[in-house]
């Protein structure tokens, strides 16, 4: 631009993006590829704590089975046992989920289906084929 050419009153910026919902609020997703701010999933990261807390609980014998545990929790022993599953996924995947590094197709709602319980599957469901050995 020159001093001669007029500025415009009105710019227009195309960004291709679409909203989800996740852990019950909306976000925006980008295109494949485009990775803004790590943003974590705070529905994920309060069901892993919530996950690994019970682990802890019952593993210190505070609670001697699942249910007595979700009954003192004051919640549904099935919802329970769904959530505990998370303490089962690969210290990978955690730590990812943590730093809000974990790929988009990774949500609660997914999670609390059925995910193998080898590590190396977890990773080859994410698209790695293999754990680093060493």
């Amino acid at each position: 631009m020159t001093r001669a050419t007029p500025i415009p009153e009105t710019v227009t910026l195309h960004v291709p993006f679409r909203i989800v919902k996740r852990g019950g609020r909306k976000e925006m997703q980008v295109p494949e590829g485009f990775r803004p701010d790590q943003r974590t999933d705070n529905a994920l990261v309060k069901a892993l704590a919530r996950a690994f807390r019970w682990k802890r609980m019952l593993e210190s014998g505070e609670f001697s089975s699942i249910s007595e545990l979700a009954e003192r929790e004051g919640i549904a022993f099935t919802y329970m046992a769904r959530v505990m599953r998370l303490s089962l996924l690969s210290p990978k995947i955690v730590d990812a989920i943590m730093d809000g590094r974990q790929p988009a197709k990774i949500t609660l709602a997914d999670l609390m289906g059925s995910f193998p319980p080898n590590w190396q599957e977890q990773h080859a469901l994410l698209g790695e084929p293999r754990l680093p050995t060493g």
